[in-house]
């Protein structure tokens, strides 16, 4: 969330950076915090007035009943001033609530660079090498994995409903030698700490990231429970060290950890749904940092480049997205999207969402580091990024690597994890 010290002392530039965001609501809710807060802070004064008025009252009562007097008056009136003191405390209470409940509401502030408009101002910072050339037209990757007999739609929905792909045979090792080639990259080279971490969360857990209470909607919950299905690795590992205080020296904090992924809504209704395109589970291998607030912005061109290096080892076309403010994520100050070219189906498929959030999470998660022995504790900057989420990526590789003849190359990174050159139909 954001400091409300922004919106006592610079209201006007938080009501702009929310503004470029779009929605009108945003910028209203820096009014009604203001007014809260101002009225938080008239209430607590009034009732430090109070109780400073019944301490001493409540030293002339002893006194009096020490000398022999009667105190019964001025005890009478402190039990009126005490329903009095209560009766705003219960005002302060609602106040900080109501105030709470609109910080979470509240997306990041963009950060400067970030540009303003939907999704068509997107900006394209770069593309890498040029798609492949095809003496033939080529197949949507759901064709090929139907006659590759690697992937089953209809038995998925059967046994989950729509939106729930199974991978059989060389499509499901395919899939998890991508998974264990991305962390051997990740944590032999790019210098992560590997984690396995819960499927299912607590409430605080998911509000210490920002999806609650926004996205609740499109969440799976355990009513029972009331835990989560997590939509990303980013919720439980972001949320390790949450409400500690880390040593300046530990930073940056640099985990990386493979999940499947569960989101309810899995995209617009008859919108780029079939085969692997848009699922309500999946797996992801997310990257998750910690670093001071001044080598944030570093560590996003940092992280982004470390997702990247996966694509080009896999030689898949692909382009860096900079996300305008309409499209950016609720919690981000700015995101990089990583797009590969699909051949088949002839679009751009997201692979990848860079993003550095200031301390926005940590805030909610109450993530602090203390920058040296003795000096006061600040926030952490928090980074994530996928690198890289599955299965568009093995959409991407079907349709880039398919043959005429309808088999499939294996890149020739990902064979010592396959244990394949080539993906054939069955004789």
């Amino acid at each position: 969330m954001l400091d409300i010290r922004r919106f006592r002392h610079e209201p006007d530039e938080v009501r702009r950076a929310l503004a470029r965001r779009g929605k009108d609501e945003y910028p209203a809710a820096v009014v009604e915090v203001q007014a809260l807060d101002e009225e938080r802070r008239t209430i607590v004064t009034e009732v430090n007035d109070l109780k400073a008025e019944r301490n001493e009252t409540s030293k002339k009562i002893g006194d009096i009943k020490r000398g022999g007097g009667d105190a019964q008056e001025l005890i009478d009136a402190m039990r009126v001033l005490g329903e009095r003191i209560a009766g705003l405390d219960d005002r302060v209470r609602a106040n900080e609530a109501r105030v709470e409940e609109i910080l979470l509401s509240v997306p990041n502030l963009p950060l400067e660079e970030v540009p303003e408009g939907g999704e068509d101002a997107n900006e394209v910072v770069m593309v890498w090498e040029k798609p492949r050339d095809f003496s033939f037209d080529p197949k949507p990757h759901w064709e090929l994995g139907e006659a590759l007999d690697i992937l089953d739609l209809p038995r998925g929905s059967k046994i989950s409903g729509s939106g729930f792909p199974v991978l059989k045979g060389a499509g499901a090792r395919l899939q998890r030698g991508l998974i264990n080639f991305f962390l051997d990259v990740h944590t032999g080279e790019h210098g992560y700490h590997e984690l396995r971490v819960p499927y299912m969360v607590t409430r605080e857990t998911l509000t210490g990231t920002g999806q609650l209470p926004k996205f609740a909607d499109e969440s799976y919950q355990t009513e029972r429970d009331d835990l989560w299905l997590i939509p990303t690795a980013e919720v439980p590992v972001t949320n390790l060290h949450r409400d500690e205080i880390l040593n300046g020296s530990d930073l940056p904090v640099r985990y990386t950890a493979y999940s499947p992924c569960f989101r309810r809504e899995a995209g617009a209704a008859g919108k780029d749904t079939r085969g692997l395109l848009r699922v309500h589970q999946f797996d992801k291998v997310e990257l998750v940092r910690y670093e001071r607030p001044h080598r944030s912005r570093e560590a996003l061109e940092e992280l982004t480049r470390e997702a990247e290096t996966l694509l080009e080892r896999l030689g898949l076309h692909y382009r860096r997205l900079l996300l305008a403010t309409g499209d950016l994520g609720f919690s981000s100050a700015m995101t990089y999207d990583l797009e590969v070219w699909a051949p088949g189906v002839q679009k751009w498929l997201e692979v990848s969402s860079c993003s550095t959030f200031s301390d926005y999470q940590a805030r909610r998660a109450n993530l602090r580091f203390r920058p040296a022995p003795g000096e006061k504790p600040e926030f952490v900057h928090t980074l994530n990024g996928s690198a890289l989420a599955l299965p568009r990526v093995v959409a991407a590789l079907l349709e880039t690597y398919q043959e005429g003849d309808g088999s499939v190359v294996v890149p020739e990174v990902l064979r010592p994890y396959v244990g394949l050159d080539r993906l054939s139909a069955p004789a």
